[in-house]
């Protein structure tokens, strides 16, 4: 019995539907894939198979995606949906996510946008999950900020936990605002970013609004993110180090950064990871790895280990008796990385 999730994908465009049955034949679930190629098509496939997911292109001609849409969420409620759009228009995405879908997507054209594209749907394939949020299940608040600012996108985000409800105002990439009970501006983002869970929905852009949140966002989330481990107490890292992650936020395209002793089982510091102990023996891993490489090849003692994904790079380098690992942003060039590294390396510890 074939026990594989499997996916409806609805797009009256030929060519589309054979270049993302390609794209979606690499998620890690392999799911079966099956393909209509009209609203009234997919519509009859619905009414005699069970799906796990539908992935529906919005503009096709008779019934549109919108409407395919609006009927499969009052007929199939538990079915998760995915609205794809060419079309950049903020009225579809808001009455996209009025009608409950799960994701509201642009067509990825990048590697980057494809790889982000496949993450969040792998998140919808698996089963339900106690955290998260709605489209992206068992991801943290922090993805789905750096999804919308990856995408430079201008929107405003309204998140739902429990009885709390608050705002996050992105533009053009950047978080400006944000705003939770009685708080405002970075305080607010802080608070919000501690949720584990809830839902949210895609608001019209705010153009006017004030900015109050002055620094990019990959410096505000590293320096929020620090903020939440000094404030959980986590086993005391770099608790010696209580302003090093607002010095650290100023570097740009920095996102997250690990010190390693080879002899100590907790980081020294750690900034801008939710779960550095992973991160950390990740991180030893590959250096013992390495350095068995490097004996091999009698190349010498490891210096610098760089390693490219669509997302990020992420660096290994020794200094003296410490290991660093850092995540920088994929639009820096490893010249830009080198003379970064050089500050931080001179802030922190070895």
């Amino acid at each position: 019995m074939d026990t594989r999730p499997k996916i409806l994908l609805v797009d009256d465009d030929p060519d589309l539907v054979e270049l993302y049955q390609g794209v979606l034949s690499q998620l890690p679930s392999k799911p079966d894939i099956r393909t209509a190629s009209s609203g009234q098509r997919a519509l009859a496939m619905l009414e005699s198979e069970s799906f796990r997911l539908m992935i529906c292109d919005l503009k096709m001609p008779r019934v549109d995606g919108l409407q395919v849409l609006s009927i499969v969420r009052r007929k199939y409620p538990q079915l998760r949906t995915v609205a794809l759009t060419s079309v950049v228009d903020e009225q579809f995405r808001s009455r996209a996510y009025a009608l409950g879908v799960d994701l509201f997507w642009h067509k990825p054209g990048s590697d980057q946008e494809i790889q982000m594209f496949l993450e969040c749907l792998e998140s919808l394939l698996v089963q339900e999950t106690d955290s998260g949020f709605r489209g992206i299940q068992s991801k943290s608040m922090v993805d789905l900020i750096q999804l919308e600012c990856i995408a430079q996108n201008s929107l405003v985000l309204r998140i739902i936990n429990g009885p709390l409800t608050a705002k996050i105002w992105i533009l053009d990439g950047e978080v400006i605002d944000a705003e939770v009970d009685d708080l405002r501006g970075e305080p607010a983002f802080t608070r919000i970013l501690s949720w584990k869970g809830g839902a949210f929905e895609t608001l019209p852009a705010e153009p006017s609004r004030p900015r109050t949140i002055l620094k990019s966002y990959n410096a505000l989330l590293l320096e929020s993110a620090q903020a939440l481990d000094e404030s959980r107490e986590a086993g005391g890292i770099a608790a010696e180090h209580p302003t090093l992650s607002a010095v650290l936020s100023q570097i740009e395209g920095l996102e997250f950064l690990l010190a390693l002793s080879p002899d100590e089982p907790e980081p020294k510091v750690a900034c801008g990871l939710e779960n550095p102990k992973a991160i950390a023996a990740w991180a030893r891993q590959s250096l013992e790895s390495f350095g068995e490489l490097g004996d091999r090849l009698q190349a010498g003692p490891l210096k610098f280990i760089e390693i490219s994904e669509p997302q990020r790079r992420i660096c290994l380098e020794s200094e003296g008796e410490t290991l660093f690992c850092t995540g920088w942003a994929s639009r820096l060039s490893m010249g830009q990385i080198s003379e970064s590294m050089k500050k931080v390396l001179a802030l922190c510890p070895s």
